[in-house]
């Protein structure tokens, strides 16, 4: 079993470096062709996918239509739990804004955002129940940098600590109870177009 993780695409938060969090903001046309992007990759490489899933959040939801469709694969349902996490009253804001309000340290105040053990439990019982589930299928799924970011670090510690890049790929391989990375954080594909 395989799962290939995929943060969604460009969204103009993300272009003006404001936290999103819950706040369903769409992708914008770059996080289009970026999903295209990635789609023609996939289309390319030795991996068979069988469906796609994402989170609710429409930027989500759109990058995996159009990977989705490109593949001919069909889209499940939206799961909650792969669902960014919520930023409480920091969600909206750029950095600047943050540090302005609330100090450099505004990362580590209480400020209505979800907690690290939240996320990873739900990232957690995501895996295992696809595990349980889909034992031999290989699925894709759509979700979001902060969210990915708590899964890689429940997963494997310290091992990746590197940002996770707009549709970025990275492929993890179900090998007893273990999930075994063959890719992490990938993104050749945007790489490759800009050349």
């Amino acid at each position: 079993m395989m799962i290939g993780l995929i943060r969604h695409g460009l969204t103009d938060w993300n272009m003006l470096g404001k936290i999103q969090g819950r706040s369903d903001i769409p992708l914008n046309d770059e996080g289009r062709r970026q999903a295209d992007l990635l789609a023609e990759r996939l289309l390319r490489e030795p991996y068979a996918w069988d469906f796609l899933i994402s989170s609710k959040l429409s930027r989500a939801q759109e990058t995996g239509r159009i990977i989705a469709s490109r593949l001919n694969i069909p889209m499940l349902a939206p799961d909650v739990r792969l669902n960014e996490r919520s930023y409480g009253e920091v969600e909206g804001l750029t950095l600047e804004e943050r540090e302005s309000k609330w100090g450099h340290d505004w990362n580590s105040r209480e400020l209505g955002q979800e907690k690290d053990e939240e996320i990873t439990a739900r990232a957690l019982a995501f895996m295992e129940d696809m595990g349980k589930t889909y034992p031999d299928k290989n699925m894709l799924v759509v979700s979001h940098g902060g969210f990915l970011a708590q899964l890689y670090r429940a997963l494997y510690k310290d091992r990746f600590t590197e940002r996770i890049g707009n549709l970025s790929l990275t492929i993890l391989e179900k090998k007893d109870l273990e999930w075994v990375p063959l890719l992490y954080n990938c993104t050749r594909h945007l790489l490759d177009a800009k050349k």
